[in-house]
């Protein structure tokens, strides 16, 4: 049985993140990532592997070429993990805002 790459380790790297961002705009084969890159197009290669390993991007035969595109599924399975802890910060900062606004009404 093949393991796939955790999904955040591949989305802590920058690049990977930027092809996320390129992606979320439009399909695009893997020359056409790599233009917006100053990598090797190896490399590049490379990040959209691991992305596709981790089910972030598929890819979509087209003709001869290949397109990769975001996996929406994916994206959000990411963003429903991260809610509760943005819930969390954002009570939190509330609290203090409210404390600070107290503590400045009193001076």
């Amino acid at each position: 049985m093949e393991l796939r790459r955790d999904v955040f380790q591949a989305i802590a790297d920058p690049t990977r993140r930027a092809i996320i961002t390129l992606l979320a705009v439009s399909a695009m084969t893997p020359g056409a990532i790599a233009e917006n890159f100053d990598s090797s197009r190896q490399t590049i290669s490379k990040h959209i592997q691991i992305l596709t390993e981790c089910e972030l991007v598929k890819q979509e035969q087209n003709g001869r070429e290949i397109f990769y595109h975001l996996n929406p599924k994916k994206m959000k399975e990411i963003a429903d993990f991260i809610e509760p802890f943005r819930n969390l910060w954002d009570d939190r900062f509330n609290k203090l805002e409210s404390i600070m606004k107290k503590y400045k009404t009193k001076k």
